[in-house]
């Protein structure tokens, strides 16, 4: 179900959503096996519900050079917005986000990920929106990748870090398509659309506030990225 373009304010107050205002949000442990700092950027697509939010977070962290919503995990002929919303696409909302590893770590990328994005127990739904787009997955671009991600969620099930066992899913990439131009950006251009404002601007709030050496209050924009290229 799409509630995007369509919220009211009483919607709003009785929807079920993760990291919201005045909810306390935990900081899970690093991974105990992470990447060696090299000297190339990296990339790697995150999906964990609208990918307005995770996009979001993921501009204000240092070290991530182009943080971009698309779409992961099913064809090029169905990589739009309408369709992808049906919910039988195979795609998932995601952000590829690009790093720099002399700066932030592949693990630090994925404890974010598990801290402030989202709840990575939720089955096919995030907050107000449900469905197979909106699903907990990884789609790592190297082996070294996907051995990390995976080793980190046994990690944290062992640990019983959630109440829940984590659902999230763990694949090689086959292909990134970005979404349309006017889902970049979204939760700098929109702040106070009321989306925004209550699930995903307390994600933002939440990375200041657990991760304040990984935190940059100016985010790195897709529009300016395009404009200094």
């Amino acid at each position: 179900m799409k509630f995007h373009h369509f919220l009211l304010a009483a919607t709003i107050l009785l929807s079920p959503g993760c990291a919201l205002a005045g909810e306390t949000v935990t900081m899970v442990p690093p991974p105990a096996i992470d990447q060696t700092a090299s000297a190339k950027p990296e990339t790697i697509v995150l999906a964990g519900g609208c990918f307005w939010g995770v996009q979001g977070v993921y501009q204000h962290m240092k070290g991530v050079t182009n943080a971009v919503s698309g779409y992961s995990g099913g064809k090029k002929e169905t990589a739009s917005y309408e369709i992808v919303s049906g919910g039988d696409t195979g795609h998932a909302e995601s952000v590829e986000v690009t790093f720099d590893p002399k700066v932030v770590s592949l693990g630090k990328i994925l404890q974010v990920y598990f801290s402030v994005v989202h709840n990575p127990t939720e089955l096919n739904r995030q907050g107000p929106d449900s469905g197979t787009q909106y699903r907990s997955a990884i789609f790592t671009t190297s082996a070294d990748q996907e051995k990390i991600a995976k080793a980190y969620i046994t990690q944290l099930d062992k640990a019983k870090v959630y109440s829940r066992p984590i659902v999230t899913k763990v694949s090689s990439l086959d292909k990134f398509y970005p979404a349309e131009a006017y889902h970049q950006d979204y939760a700098t251009i929109h702040p106070s659309q009321p989306y925004i404002a209550y699930y995903d601007l307390p994600k933002i709030e939440n990375l200041s506030k657990l991760f304040p050496q990984d935190y940059r209050d100016k985010p790195v924009l897709v529009s300016e990225a395009k404009a200094s290229n």
